[in-house]
């Protein structure tokens, strides 16, 4: 059965596994609003997909940044069914003491803090209209941990924890969602598997098995820790 058009927002969008979301999702018939912290890249997401798919240059570890966005959509009346907080960044490898303060800061900021901001700034419009499906992008490592990265482990442990707890917060008819995505060859893997990350399946071919995955989730799945097959 067909399923019925639906306005995707999805954080992170232009590179990886959110970039290949997006095709999927417009290829599907479905309107896509996404966020990237490259003004290049956004510009080059409206070029390749038009009205009435919406790109904004966001950085979502700056809670202004994010709260001015979800305003501006909220007046357009642009509240999304299916919001994927995707955007992510791994540390270099290596032993957390030999990290600088900074490193370590920008990666807990971003997949953590800035996946907090934007359930702060979307959630309040999803919850009044009393449905809707937040996914918060997890890892295998939210779950289990490798040596040298610690800070990546820890974000990712830490949104299984809030995307739980945010999920006995909210009214019936909407679900909040941690999902593993599995192992993709992206830069991100590659990072810490060096030419091992070739070994595993591109964003393009996980999006085609992801992408109804996503959309078949409903509000019996809240709170739940999901994995794509």
């Amino acid at each position: 059965m067909p399923v019925p058009p639906r306005l995707i927002l999805i954080t992170g969008a232009s590179r990886g596994l959110g970039r290949a979301l997006v095709d999927r999702f417009v290829e599907a018939g479905h309107t896509v609003l996404g966020c990237s912290r490259r003004a290049a890249a956004v510009e080059t997401l409206g070029r390749r997909h038009g009205s009435p798919h919406r790109f904004a240059v966001v950085d979502v570890a700056d809670a202004g940044s994010v709260r001015d966005w979800a305003r501006a959509l909220e007046a357009d009346g642009l509240v999304p069914d299916l919001l994927i907080n995707n955007a992510g960044l791994i540390n270099p490898p290596g032993p957390l003491w030999e990290m600088s303060p900074e490193a370590f800061a920008t990666v807990i900021n971003v997949n953590l803090i800035g996946a907090g901001y934007v359930l702060q700034a979307f959630l309040p419009a999803i919850a009044a209209r009393g449905s809707g499906v937040v996914v918060n992008l997890s890892s295998g490592w939210g779950r289990s941990v490798s040596p040298e990265v610690a800070p990546y482990c820890a974000s990712k442990w830490g949104m299984e924890g809030l995307s739980k707890a945010v999920a006995a917060e909210v009214p019936p008819g909407v679900a909040v969602v941690p999902l593993n995505p599995g192992i993709i060859d992206t830069e991100m893997l590659a990072t810490a598997f060096g030419p091992e990350s070739a070994r595993y399946p591109g964003p393009e071919e996980w999006s085609r098995r992801a992408a109804p995955f996503l959309l078949k989730l409903k509000p019996s799945d809240n709170g739940k820790s999901l994995t794509v097959s």
